[in-house]
């Protein structure tokens, strides 16, 4: 028998990171100009921030204090001016139709700033019909890097000012937490942990993504967990960008069933799988159906009115039991081409549900990149970090970890954990983050970042 394991103790460290949080302003109204302060003037269609380029204003990957993205906000007359927080006396402003730093004291500096709607603002050029605006995209290709000044079309011109320090208040209750509202500590590669199964061809596999099965993952208080299946003759396999050559590989069904077995002996939990899916739907159709008790404890937001009325409270979703939450990356278009949506069995689309940041800070050693972008960014894909719909804010999942898994790295990285969802994170996507996906979880005390977290809610 499995000798059980407490949950990942936390530090003294959660509270006082939560507090830093805090921000002691008010909250502008929904009709209002923010009120004097320090914020992002952060793309609506793309969540890229401006910045400060040598002169030129660009729009960057979001990287909190760095990178001249921050903008100090106050009234000049009846317009208003934004400072570089780098670079005192030089402001946003314009030189034609492009979008220059300029001296704050020029012509050229102020902005008529007006709601757009849906906590959005354009800014105008004063008396004139010319707006700061991302510049259209050629065929095969993003929105150019360098901002302009024009008549802005298709929501380009619209633009999030966003808090560097945000307000945010206590969380609720337990039983009136909203699953928007609380995080979760979540494995990256968890089924790739050379406890439970091989993973990975021979070399690859002496890099763990995980050193603990998922048993001891669920004991530890783990609760999302990101799996990679392929296809082969003997179904849906987790592996690690194929199967070829691995030794023991483990079928996605006993994970599952791992999982779900947890479930029912713990009714008052939640866990959230993500797969990245690399199988035809049939299959895995066939492969959650040998999932013992599954039906029991399956989640479908698609049938509870969640796009239109939110997330539910936590406890009224583990008190339904609907306490499993399957996301796959998979394209719902190709498998509308395949004849079988995952949807129609329980398996949701996770670029309908969540956002998610780029999957890497870099190679396994060296520096590491803190900016926080969409994953799904790119000439083909526009889903930025902060996309939210009317009465429906999906769930943010935050990857923070590298391209390889060395254990003193992750080690490190985890212990900042903290402060790059704080200072980077939360601010790219204007909310919390739902999922702290980490290597190495048991290395750094992630959980202090998970329950720092969950002690307030933004927005």
């Amino acid at each position: 028998m499995r000798t059980p394991h407490a949950p990942l103790t936390t530090t003294v460290m959660a509270a006082a990171l939560a507090a830093a949080v805090v921000a002691p302003a008010p909250a502008a109204g929904a009709d209002a100009v923010p009120p004097p302060g320090t914020y992002y003037v952060q793309s609506a269609t793309t969540g890229l921030n401006a910045a400060d380029s040598a002169g030129t204003v660009e729009q960057h990957r979001p990287r909190g204090d760095e990178d001249r993205q921050q903008w100090n906000l106050r009234a000049d007359g009846a317009a208003y001016l934004l400072e570089n927080t780098d670079r005192p006396g030089v402001c946003l402003g314009r030189d034609g139709d492009r979008a220059r730093t300029v001296a704050c004291t020029g012509p050229d500096a102020p902005w008529e700033i007006t709601p757009a709607g849906a906590d959005r603002f354009t800014l105008a050029v004063p008396g004139a019909d010319r707006r700061l605006t991302v510049a259209p995209k050629a065929p095969g290709a993003t929105h150019p890097a360098a901002l302009a000044v024009g008549t802005g079309t298709d929501g380009l011109a619209a633009w999030y000012l966003t808090p560097v320090g945000p307000v945010t208040h206590p969380m609720p209750p337990r039983d009136r937490r909203t699953l928007d509202q609380v995080t979760f500590l979540t494995a990256h590669n968890a089924y790739a942990n050379g406890v439970d199964g091989g993973f990975a061809p021979p070399f690859v596999d002496l890099f763990p993504n995980q050193t603990r099965g998922i048993e001891r993952q669920l004991a530890d208080g783990v609760r999302g967990f990101m799996l990679d299946i392929h296809q082969t003759p003997d179904g849906a396999i987790l592996c690690h960008n194929s199967c070829t050559l691995v030794r023991r590989p483990v079928a996605l069904w006993v994970d599952l069933q791992r999982i779900v077995d947890f479930l029912h002996a713990h009714p008052d939990q939640f866990v959230t799988v993500f797969l990245e899916d690399h199988v035809d739907p049939g299959v895995l159709r066939a492969e959650l159906a040998r999932v013992r008790g599954l039906p029991d404890v399956l989640y479908r937001p698609d049938r509870t009115g969640v796009r239109e009325n939110g997330w539910p409270a936590l406890a009224d979703l583990t008190a339904a039991g609907h306490r499993l939450l399957i996301l796959t990356d998979h394209s719902r278009a190709a498998d509308r081409a395949a004849g079988l949506t995952r949807d129609s069995f329980g398996v949701m689309y996770q670029r309908e549900w969540t956002v998610e940041n780029h999957w890497s800070m870099g190679p396994g050693v060296g520096a590491s990149d803190w900016s926080c972008y969409s994953r799904w960014y790119d000439a083909g894909t526009d889903i930025p970090l902060t996309r939210t719909e009317p009465g429906f804010r999906p769930l943010f999942v935050m990857n923070h970890f590298r391209d390889a898994a060395l254990a003193s790295t992750a080690g490190t990285d985890n212990s900042k954990l903290a402060d790059r969802a704080r200072r980077f994170c939360q601010p790219a996507a204007r909310k919390k983050p739902n999922y702290l996906a980490v290597d190495r979880y048991e290395l750094g005390d992630p959980a202090s970042a998970v329950a720092a977290l969950n002690t307030y809610t933004y927005p």
